[in-house]
């Protein structure tokens, strides 16, 4: 017995459909492809952005946070210097005071003690 195409010789075979949809997506894939690996490395980029403007952020802060912890400290000692220099005078400004009017300051440092006593009774 003959087969089809034993009877037909002239007859083409048609395309089957699959293989003339895998033609055309085939390009369109390739696109998609394309289209995905370029987004990813933009992805990758805007990352390594966005990484390096914090990094800067964060040492522009971690320098005027130092520089800001420098400035209060030397205003911490400023603030030390004058008390000690103020405690010094009172303490010369005392002695001096004792050493004009010594029966003053004792019976100055007998009620100061008196009232002390009174105040930790109670």
């Amino acid at each position: 017995m003959a087969t089809t195409p034993d009877l037909a010789p002239n007859r083409t075979k048609p395309a089957p459909r699959n293989r003339a949809a895998r033609v055309d997506t085939t390009p369109r894939e390739e696109k998609l492809e394309e289209q995905v690996s370029q987004l990813q490395a933009d992805l990758k980029a805007i990352a390594a952005t966005l990484s390096k403007l914090s990094s800067e952020k964060v040492s522009e802060a971690t320098d005027t946070a130092k520089s800001e912890l420098r400035h209060i400290q030397r205003q911490g000692q400023h603030v030390i210097d004058d008390v000690q220099d103020q405690a010094s005078v009172m303490e010369k400004q005392l002695k001096d005071t004792i050493r004009e009017k010594p029966l003053t300051a004792v019976a100055t440092a007998i009620g100061i003690g008196y009232v002390l006593a009174l105040l930790s009774r109670h």
